[in-house]
């Protein structure tokens, strides 16, 4: 999933299977962790509240990227980006890279010029127009944000390699075979800012759970509870944008490099629109039993909710079934108690109790600052 510098400087390869590397990793050392997502989280929200503290306006971009409008951005901004990176260092112990630029797009590329050149110390600031030219002559045009791999294929047929390339291209000509998108980043290339900061993110439109399971399952009782499981995880981040879902996708699939691969999804119309965890897991529930094949060993499954609609503006009519008050006050009921004792303090039958079908984190790192029972123990003599 990722690794430090000094791991790759062992020429450890990306996205190898662990037991692919176990004996290099046994030869140098290295210090293994299986991914613990409430402890990221938190960390995550930690480094967000010390940032607010330098910003007007900050967005949370992802779990490990953050937009900040600085406060004031006069005086030396390289210095106020590194009391950024020390206040950080200092509240949550987290090393992070600060790059400071007039758009979106260029602050990205200038972070990540401060994490790979030593010499910028981890805080790059693009003021000057020179600083603008030469980074972006160095960028690869597939390293833009929004670029990606496929469409910087298309740009290197059109003579655009790099940074710079694609700033002082021709944006009719550019029009004609992308989309609006792509002329606006040629905008932020050129410090024209037209991406704004979002401060509420926005909602999603689709919400999926899914997930590897941690043994392969040939029978059908393990799939049904991590269905389960999965159509819960949904129904809670579903409820917590205030949504009602109206249609489901269900999938199951083996590994792909199994001789004899399986894989086959169903999409599902819900009787009325609802956020209860229990109707979405009875669909699921339904619907998986219903693609699950004998003589197979399933390695994943997973539940979309894929038509939501907001709550708060849905209406229905007299003659339609709808989702009853009592259920609204029992989902907030669920969420209130995991929400203050933890995830999976209350949890349906149906996910069973003994969960051989679940991720292996075989070494995981403690939660130490998310879980009571994880905390680390000090003895006084």
């Amino acid at each position: 999933m990722a690794r430090s510098k000094e791991a790759k400087a062992l020429g450890i390869p990306d996205l190898e299977p662990y037991f692919k590397v176990q004996h290099l990793l046994r030869k140098h050392n290295v210090t293994v962790f299986s991914s613990n997502y409430p402890l990221y989280g938190d960390l995550s929200n930690r480094v967000v509240q010390t940032l607010r503290h330098y910003a007007a306006e900050i967005e949370v971009y992802s779990i490990d990227e953050v937009f900040v409008r600085p406060v004031s951005v006069f005086g030396d901004l390289k210095s106020y980006g590194q009391q950024m990176r020390d206040a950080v260092w200092k509240q949550v112990r987290i090393p992070v890279g600060v790059g400071m630029a007039s758009t979106k797009t260029l602050a990205k590329l200038a972070n990540k010029a401060a994490k790979k050149i030593p010499a910028l110390e981890y805080v790059c600031v693009l003021e000057r127009e020179d600083q603008r030219e030469w980074l972006l002559r160095k960028i690869p045009v597939r390293d833009i944000w929004g670029i990606g791999t496929r469409f910087s294929a298309r740009l290197n047929l059109m003579g655009i390699y790099t940074g710079w390339d694609l700033a002082n291209a021709n944006t009719k000509n550019l029009r004609r075979h992308f989309s609006v998108n792509l002329e606006r980043t040629v905008e932020e290339l050129n410090g024209v800012s037209c991406f704004e900061l979002e401060e509420m993110p926005p909602t999603k439109k689709q919400i999926y759970c899914t997930r590897s399971f941690g043994e392969k399952a040939t029978e059908l009782e393990p799939i049904l509870q991590a269905t389960a499981l999965y159509a819960s995880r949904a129904a809670e981040k579903l409820r917590r944008q205030n949504h009602f879902v109206k249609t489901l996708h269900v999938f199951l699939q083996t590994s792909p490099f199994d001789k004899n691969n399986y894989s086959k999804s169903a999409t599902i119309q819900l009787p009325y629109p609802t956020d209860d965890t229990r109707v979405i897991i009875q669909y699921a529930r339904h619907a998986v039993a219903k693609l699950y094949r004998e003589g197979y060993s399933f390695l994943k499954s997973g539940v979309g909710l894929i038509d939501i609609a907001d709550k708060q503006f849905f209406q229905t009519d007299l003659f339609c079934e709808r989702q009853s008050t009592q259920t609204d006050l029992l989902m907030q009921t669920l969420d209130k108690v995991n929400h203050r004792f933890g995830r999976g303090t209350l949890y349906t039958a149906a996910e069973g109790i003994q969960k051989k079908w679940a991720m292996q984190q075989n070494f995981r790192s403690g939660s130490y600052t998310t879980s009571w029972r994880e905390l680390p123990y000090i003895k006084c003599n």
